[in-house]
Parts: C-alpha cells; structure tokens; sequence
C-alpha cells in the first residue's frame, strides 16, 4: 500500500461523523474533510412544540418469557412476524400495497434482548461513511455488502410541532437545505397522524441521505417504547459495498402515490434539479406541497 493511501485510511478512520455515539464509526471521504457542524444524535429528541417526549416509555412490555414472541402470543406483534431469523424485514417488495407500520419490543417486555422482534433499537450494525459528491453535496454510502430487507440506520433528528415547522420553514432560503419530514399515517379511525422531524441541528447520519427516483432504502416507522415512531430504513435490495444510500424523499416506495405535482414551480420558484441519474428521474426533487401550505392556512387563535 502506497504511504498516501495509508494516511488517507487513518485520516479517514480517526474522523468519526458520530462522535462514538453509534455502535460503529462512521468514517468521512476524502480526507481532511468534514460536513458543517451540528450536534450528532443517535435517537430522536423533542424540539420545540412536540406533543410527547420520544423517549418517555408509555408502551407497557409482553409477558412473552418462556415462549418466543409470537402474533397471537405476544402483545407487541399486531399482525405477523415483523423480521425473520436473519434480522431482515419481511414481506419487503412490490407485492405489497402498502407499507405498515411495525412495533417492536420494548424496555418493559420480559422476553430476551435476543428476541427476534428487537431490530431497529439495536441502532447502526454497517459500516457507513459520509462522502462528498459531485453535485448533491454530502452523501451517505456503505463500505460493505447489505442483503435486502435489513435494517440501515434512522432518520433522527428534533421531533417538532405544527408551529415550529412553520416557523423554520418561514426563514428558509432557496440556498437552504430542507431536512424536514413529514410522516404521516392514517389510523384506524380515519384520523391522520402525522410526525414532523427535523435534523438540521440535531441529528444522526440520516441526515446525508440523498434522494433517488429508484432508491435502495425504504422508510418505515417502527414504534418501540411509545407512540413517537423511529424513521426507520431499510434495504429495498442487496446494496453493494460503496453504494450511495438513498430514498425517496417523497416517502413513496410501497405506498401509492395519491397525486403528483408534476409542476416545475414551488409557490413560484423554480424546485430544485434532482441529479439521481435513474432511468425513471423525474428530473426534479420531490416538493412537499403540504409543508408550505401550513404558512398559508390563518391563525385564529
């Protein structure tokens, strides 16, 4: 190995993007250089209007003790198993219609930290590294091979309420980055539950994440120990050693897109060019429509 290269491996292997906070480090490319400052966070936190704590423990835990977690047994599996005996997603593919939301065991279940339901907490499990693209800024890209259906990392960041978002939203320029996502789940009774995150200041890896037309990672929202859900990633395929990790911004994967704007325009301004190089890119990134209506809609109070 040539003198430069091994500088360049023990630059890289001394910068941790994490601060020693994953289970793993994260390495930065090329060397010498570092992302803008911001405070590294593993796990959501609650941001300013946030209407719980995530990481208050509200989910009581199973009984599940001398029997494995099972659906119809433990009170954590709703439907089916969630994961199989390689730690990977389940029913991940086209096949299904849409993406359900999955719960976890939690701190209060009696079953065993090697239970089987317990994916997603476990955090980080592949070594990733933060690069410099050519023209998206930042990117995020494994140095190994992930088989299709495990779990990535997370998308942490502040959880934030309606007002917050509006406000942070509001001082946004087009130069800015929009870190912001909405979640939104429809519940049993018709309602809409929605989550907004925000990792601009606080934040983990996934905030380096680019968007792709056909991305390798699917968001899901596993819920743990309370009704705040972890964004949670997974590989929609095998992804290959420095591959770039993306995802569709505009959360569609197995979910069906209601409507598209197809528009070029965003309250007037020109969106933003997507440089995903798929054969299906839209050309441009996803607009959020719904995010800057909500600077639109009066204040009665």
């Amino acid at each position: 190995m040539a003198a430069s290269e091994a500088g360049h491996e023990a630059s890289t292997e001394r910068l941790d993007i994490a601060r020693g906070l994953e289970n793993v480090p994260v390495s930065a490319w090329p060397s010498g250089a570092e992302p803008a400052p911001f405070q590294y966070m593993p796990d959501l936190v609650a941001g300013p209007g946030a209407d719980i704590d995530p990481t208050q423990i509200t989910f009581p835990g199973c009984i599940c003790v001398k029997t494995a977690c099972l659906p119809g047994t433990c009170s954590c599996l709703r439907h089916e198993e969630n994961y199989d005996g390689n730690s990977c997603l389940r029913n991940i593919g086209s096949e299904a219609k849409y993406a359900e939301p999955i719960f976890e065991c939690n701190v209060l279940c009696q079953c065993s930290d090697r239970c089987r339901n317990r994916v997603v907490q476990r955090g980080l499990q592949f070594h990733l590294q933060v690069f410099k693209t050519e023209k998206k800024g930042w990117g995020l890209r494994t140095l190994e091979f992930i088989p299709k259906g495990r779990f990535v990392c997370e998308y942490a960041g502040e959880v934030l309420g309606v007002s917050e978002v509006q406000k942070r939203i509001h001082l946004q320029t087009k130069h800015d980055a929009n870190y912001i996502i909405a979640i939104r789940e429809h519940v049993y009774n018709g309602q809409v539950m929605e989550t907004f995150v925000d990792p601009t200041y606080i934040g983990n890896i996934g905030r380096f994440l680019n968007h792709s037309c056909e991305p390798n990672l699917l968001m899901i929202p596993v819920r743990i120990d309370s009704m705040v859900p972890k964004l949670a990633l997974f590989a929609a395929k095998d992804i290959l050693p420095e591959e770039e990790l993306s995802y569709d911004y505009s959360g569609r994967f197995l979910n069906v897109a209601v409507g598209e704007d197809k528009e070029k325009l965003d309250n007037g301004k020109l969106r933003k060019p997507c440089y995903c190089s798929a054969k299906s890119c839209t050309a441009f990134l996803p607009y959020d429509s719904s995010l800057y209506c909500l600077l639109e809609k009066p204040n009665n109070n």
